[in-house]
């Protein structure tokens, strides 16, 4: 299923503008506690090959993450060597605040303003929307449009642009995510 057209995405980013700030500090937040919780947490309740589970208890939350495994960085169509922060894609649940399904990445550095964050799965592409270093689907129903293509899928293939001009294209096997997903929702449903 093909993404959002170009004018759909711009419709959509000057409808965001007015409620993004107040969702994206909030979620901004939430996702960050979660990148620091997985490095931090003991919590994690199962491992499924390339995806971790991780819960914790107050407030209830629970999320799959995993990290590329592959990256290649470009900038004027050469690969180029930089630094980025962690690399994740998250999806989290959080039923104190009706959260279920949530896709988030973070690409380890601040995105370009006003752009978006593609993830393609086999014929499939998405389009996530952007704020400092986190990019997630627009609605519930998009989430669970990723999540079934996830499932369905080998790997997922991200594409974003930083704030300096650098592409990323970071590939996330998709081997063990239906397990984990599962394992998520039991865990926190």
């Amino acid at each position: 299923m093909p993404g959002p057209g170009q004018d759909q995405l711009e419709a959509l980013g000057h409808m965001k503008t007015g409620i993004v700030g107040v969702v994206a500090a909030a979620s901004v937040l939430g996702f960050a506690s979660m990148a620091a919780a997985q490095e931090e947490s003991t919590n994690r309740v199962a491992v499924e090959t390339d995806w971790s589970a991780f819960m914790e208890e107050e407030p209830k939350a629970c999320w799959a993450v995993s990290s590329p495994k592959e990256t290649v960085n470009t900038r004027d169509g050469n690969v180029v060597s930089v630094r980025r922060g962690d690399i994740m894609i998250f999806v989290s649940y959080r039923p104190e605040q009706g959260i279920a399904g949530e896709v988030s990445f973070t690409g380890g550095y601040p995105f370009a303003e006003d752009s978006t964050v593609s993830v393609e799965v086999g014929d499939d592409t998405f389009q996530l929307f952007t704020s400092g270093e986190w990019a997630w689907a627009a609605s519930p129903e998009d989430d669970a449009r990723i999540l079934e293509a996830f499932k369905r899928g080998a790997e997922a293939v991200v594409t974003g642009r930083s704030a300096r001009g650098t592409n990323t294209q970071d590939t996330f096997s998709l081997f063990g995510f239906t397990a984990i997903v599962e394992a998520v929702e039991a865990n926190c449903s």
